[in-house]
Order: structure tokens, then C-alpha cells, then sequence
């Protein structure tokens, strides 16, 4: 399903800065949730076998899985496929559900994988310059996010009358 219609269509506004950070707060607990699920099958069951039992306690008492970079690689991985499987899909993560809004192209279609990889990463940017790149909304007249400018998308607010089929 290449850049299919979302439902519901029509002209919605853009969504508020504040409804934005509300549904990343709802989806951080939801990431928080998946990267421990990760960690847990990456340590307790890949590296148990890798390493057997013993052999893993004496690593992980060593500090040696204190910082491991595939496991770095695969929280950021699944932390892309959450995101990117929901906006893909139907526009929307959990927590955007809950909040009202919706991700989407100009025209009402779905992003697409290449999009929901430059929301991802730019975002990621965002946090990492204090928030600017969210805070940029409350300047810019379409009330556009750095993410939403570069993955060339745009974030609306559904009204709640509209029900979805």
C-alpha cells in the first residue's frame, strides 16, 4: 500500500505544538516498553546462547555490556520500524491515535518508508538541538516541525466528529 488515501479525507488544520508533544509522551512510554522487550530478548536469549550462562555473567559483571553497539543498532532499528510501520500505515502511532492527530502528505496519502526515515532521523536532530526543531512550528507559518519540512509531510488535528471507516 504505496501512498494510499487516509481515512478520514478532508482539510484539517495543523496540529498544535501541544497535542504534538502530548502524543510523544504517550508514544515514549511505548518506546520505553519496546526498547526493555529488545533489550531483554537480545541479552537474556541471543547472548545467553552466544555466551552460555556462566560465561555471560562474567561478561556483563565486567562492564562488558555496558555500552555494545549491536544493541545500540537494534533498539534504533526497532525504535524506526514502530514509527515507520504506523505512519506508513495508517498516519497515525498510538499515542498520535489517542491525541487526535495524524502524520500525512499535503495531498491526504500515507508517507512513505523514504519520509518516515527523514521524520525519524531529523527528529532525532530536533531533540538533540534542545527541541528546536519543534519549537520551530510556533515560527513558521504553516506550523511546520523540522522533520515535517525536510520529509516534505505534515501533521493535522482530527477533529473528534469524524469517524473513521
Amino acid at each position: 500500500m504505496r501512498n494510499h488515501l487516509l481515512s478520514p479525507q478532508g482539510q484539517f488544520p495543523a496540529a498544535s505544538l501541544g497535542r504534538r508533544l502530548a502524543a510523544m509522551l504517550y508514544d515514549a512510554f511505548l518506546s520505553i516498553a519496546l526498547m526493555m522487550v529488545v533489550t531483554l530478548l537480545y541479552q537474556q536469549v541471543a547472548l545467553r546462547l552466544f555466551y552460555g550462562s556462566e560465561a555471560l555473567k562474567a561478561v556483563a559483571e565486567s562492564g562488558g555490556l555496558d555500552r555494545d553497539p549491536i544493541l545500540a543498532t537494534l533498539l534504533l532499528f526497532s525504535l524506526f520500524g514502530f514509527f515507520a510501520k504506523f505512519w506508513t500505515h495508517n498516519g497515525q502511532t498510538l499515542g498520535m491515535q489517542v491525541w487526535g492527530v495524524r502524520v500525512q502528505n499535503p495531498d491526504g496519502k500515507a508517507i512513505d518508508l523514504w519520509q518516515a526515515l527523514l521524520r525519524f532521523l531529523i527528529a532525532i536532530l530536533s531533540w538533540l538541538a534542545l527541541g528546536l526543531g519543534f519549537w520551530w512550528m510556533l515560527w513558521d507559518k504553516q506550523k511546520r516541525t523540522w522533520h515535517d519540512i525536510y520529509s516534505e509531510s505534515q501533521v493535522v488535528h482530527l477533529p473528534k466528529n469524524i469517524h473513521k471507516k
